[in-house]
């Protein structure tokens, strides 16, 4: 698998990245964090939005909007699922990391998606990205024994447990309410994918592994 630079243009159909806000304060706190064997994710982590970075990014990226920072760490090498807001999401990197990223647009009718379809960008600490709403993405990887640390900003209120039932989806069917897992948050998980147990189990194809590729 290609690990496409973070400057390079075919980064454009998924996101960009951000060089207006000054994330200097977040990426410390993320360096002081754990980095521990298993993928951990903290929507809303308030060492991280205590930082003065916190009022830049709501402002100048949000617009006024309320927002949430947290965090994703961890030492992963598989793709495992695929998801999408909507909304944006900005990711942070306190270490450098890789991206498994793809096009909700090439969700197939009834909620399959191809992994050959996904593209690995590599991000270099220091730097962040805006994930536009339409973008496939999932927990970051990274080749490196030490593992990542990426910082994560979306609307207040996401990726928190659902209040209210939804139907699951059937093989075959259309029914992306079937899909949502988490308040913001629609998912797409593989078949082989530990941990995402109950989850529905669209993807085809390999589950990705940076590791192998």
């Amino acid at each position: 698998m290609e690990f496409i630079p973070q400057d390079d243009k075919r980064l454009k159909k998924y996101g960009k990245l951000v060089t207006n806000v000054d994330f200097s304060g977040i990426i410390a706190e993320l360096e002081k964090m754990e980095a521990p064997d298993n993928v951990v994710y903290f929507p809303s982590v308030k060492e991280l939005e205590d930082t003065p970075d916190f009022e830049k990014v709501r402002n100048v990226f949000f617009g006024e909007t309320d927002i949430q920072i947290g965090y994703c760490n961890g030492k992963n090498t598989l793709l495992n699922a695929v998801e999408y807001h909507r909304s944006s999401e900005i990711n942070i990197f306190a270490t450098d990391a890789v991206l498994l990223l793809g096009k909700r647009e090439d969700i197939e009718d009834d909620n399959t998606y191809d992994t050959s379809k996904i593209e690995a960008f590599y991000f270099k600490k220091g730097s962040a990205v805006e994930l536009y709403a339409t973008t496939l993405h999932y927990a970051p990887s990274t080749l490196d024994p030490a593992g990542f640390k990426v910082g994560v900003v979306l609307p207040k209120g996401t990726n928190y447990p659902l209040s209210t039932d939804h139907a699951p989806v059937t093989e075959g069917a259309s029914n992306e309410d079937g899909l949502l897992t988490a308040t913001n948050k629609w998912l797409i998980c593989h078949k082989d994918a530990k941990g995402e147990e109950g989850h529905f189990a669209g993807l085809k194809g390999l589950n990705i592994n940076i590791k192998e590729e």
